[in-house]
């Protein structure tokens, strides 16, 4: 039967369509969270955070805004994951304090899981449950979830396929088409094809490389390259990647076998995923070349290679910490050569750059990706792209895991693979569309967007306090205080001016002395008057535009009434 007669069948069974909610991973590269909902049924895919953009001071981690999940609770009958990334399961500790349904994924996935659930005390409550390749789960009436192979940078990925009565929905995953992975375990292109034939009302696809031509390199060329710099390496070898990019660490094992070297490994995600996958079987070290931190420094510098984290030139990274000569047990020496497998995620290259000079600095070699082949990306390119399309034939597709320029430049890969012009839509975070073989329509908006977690806070910071902190980085605080006659209103001391990173008091004691001459004839004018609230709106009017006139800065004001008898 033709992919025609296959979809004009279902187009006259007049089933309702689906909703797609996208409450993370469009328009941005992280924060992955996707809801799909038919009548009183929402089955979640992915629950990942993203980490904060420059102008988030103080921001931790961001996480999805799940306001409409947790209005809807009693809808959702799961939360399917593709993968282990952090991306896409970061936010689940804080997202399942609301949500008590459980939660599929495959045996590596649920064991970075059960990491951070232990960490937070809520392993006990959470109910999860294991697939794997080939797997059908009956997900409530109208959802039936198959998991199928695909290549990313961490093992165990899989995309998924949503039977319903709307039509076959395919997400893609983070995926790339590589032909000869390390683990030996290739897309299921047959299963794809048979989707295809199968007939797909809405594809998800990934298109975090939708504006680079051509194919990614498979991941064995970074082993190459490794073993080629350990070959070459008169020194000891200090790599920094992804702690959950399994693959890599294990090209370094191998490598390093090869050339007779130990591996320590530093840094706390790192010795977390490295014992995980070990303990699960996708790690293997049959040379034993993986030894404790501890013992290295009593090893020739030529026989150690130190696996590390640090390749986003993060503050409190490992590598990071060495750079900066405050690491207790690593020290930058001559003949060091530190490799950065990893490309800097959108945000973080001022931070990388800074550490790569830092290493420098101290006597290193660095190889970086910009200057050498250290790295591959773990998503598809636009060949893959469009062979994903061309396997899965979808009515709908929808970028998915890339910033705007990513969507638009996916949006004309689907016409040139024959895809109908308007039948790939960028979906804004919050949407709700409504698929359907007949049409695909935004029908309203939910809310949606960052949850901010700082510290213990969860969404206590918002966006007016992230305005405050900016002001106080670019132009300081101004504190003035004024000692009032409660019953008078008459001004009895004061004002006296405290401030932080405004000016240097020291060397601006005339124009604080000028400030409080402004501060105290507004005072005297305003004598009697006992509406704090305009007196400290009129302190801020008159000091701020006084500061502004004589220094072009802005600096956040504080008036502070005290009143005595």
């Amino acid at each position: 039967m033709s992919s025609n007669n296959r979809r004009s069948r279902r187009r006259s069974s007049g089933t309702a369509g689906v909703k797609l909610i996208a409450l993370g991973g469009v328009g941005e590269i992280g924060k992955n969270m996707f809801a799909f909902e038919i009548g009183n049924e929402i089955v979640v895919v992915d629950g990942g955070l993203k980490f904060p953009e420059d102008d988030m001071l103080g921001i931790d981690i961001v996480i999805p805004d799940i306001s409409y999940l947790a209005e809807n609770k009693d809808k959702i009958s799961a939360i399917l994951l593709t993968h282990g990334h952090e991306d896409h399961i970061g936010a689940l500790p804080y997202i399942l304090k609301q949500l008590k349904v459980p939660v599929y994924g495959t045996k590596l996935t649920l064991g970075l899981l059960q990491v951070k659930l232990k960490e937070k005390g809520m392993l006990a409550e959470v109910s999860l449950k294991e697939v794997h390749p080939g797997l059908k789960v009956k997900l409530g009436k109208n959802f039936e979830a198959e998991f199928f192979r695909v290549n990313h940078s961490i093992p165990d990925a899989v995309g998924i396929a949503l039977r319903t009565p709307a039509g076959l929905i395919v997400h893609s995953g983070d995926f790339k088409i590589d032909q000869t992975p390390v683990d030996g375990q290739v897309t299921d292109f047959n299963r794809l094809a048979q989707y295809g034939e199968e007939g797909v009302l809405l594809a998800l696809i990934d298109s975090t490389n939708a504006d680079r031509p051509g194919y990614t390199l498979s991941e064995k060329t970074v082993g190459e390259t490794i073993a080629e710099v350990l070959r070459l390496s008169s020194g000891r070898v200090i790599l920094a990647t992804f702690a959950s990019n399994v693959h890599r660490i294990q090209q370094v094992i191998n490598a390093a076998a090869t050339h007779d070297r130990k591996v320590a490994v530093n840094g706390r995600s790192m010795v977390n995923v490295v014992g995980i996958a070990m303990e699960l079987g996708y790690l293997k070290d049959p040379q034993g070349v993986l030894v404790d931190l501890a013992t290295v420094d009593k090893m020739p510098p030529e026989k150690v290679v130190l696996l590390t984290t640090g390749s986003q030139g993060e503050p409190m990274s490992a590598l990071t910490r060495i750079a900066n000569a405050e690491h207790r047990k690593v020290e930058i020496v001559n003949g060091d050569t530190v490799i950065f497998a990893a490309t800097p995620i959108p945000g973080n290259e001022k931070l990388v750059s800074r550490t790569i000079d830092n290493l420098f600095k101290r006597g290193a070699d660095v190889i970086y990706q910009s200057v050498s082949g250290t790295h591959v990306s773990g998503h598809a390119s636009q060949e893959e792209i469009k062979l994903m399309l061309n396997l899965l034939k979808p009515t709908y597709a929808v970028p998915i895991h890339g910033e705007y320029r990513h969507c638009v430049s996916f949006t004309k890969l689907t016409e040139k693979v024959g895809i109908k012009s308007g039948n790939a839509p960028i979906i804004k975070i919050g949407e709700v569309w409504e698929f359907s073989w007949d049409q695909a329509k935004h029908r309203e908006s939910v809310t949606g967007g960052h949850v901010f977690v700082d510290g213990l806070g969860v969404g206590d910071v918002g966006s007016i306090v992230l305005r405050d902190r900016k002001q106080l980085s670019l132009d300081g605080i101004l504190v003035v205080v004024v000692t009032l006659d409660r019953e008078k209103g008459k001004l009895l001391a004061g004002p006296d001016m405290v401030t932080r990173g405004f000016v240097y008091v020291r060397e601006s004691e005339q124009l604080l002395d000028e400030a409080r001459g402004v501060v105290r004839e507004f005072m005297e004018k305003s004598s009697g008057k006992s509406d704090w609230a305009a007196l400290k709106s009129g302190i801020r009017d008159v000091l701020g535009k006084f500061v502004y006139q004589k220094t072009h800065r802005n600096p956040m004001i504080i008036p502070i009434i005290m009143e005595v008898k």
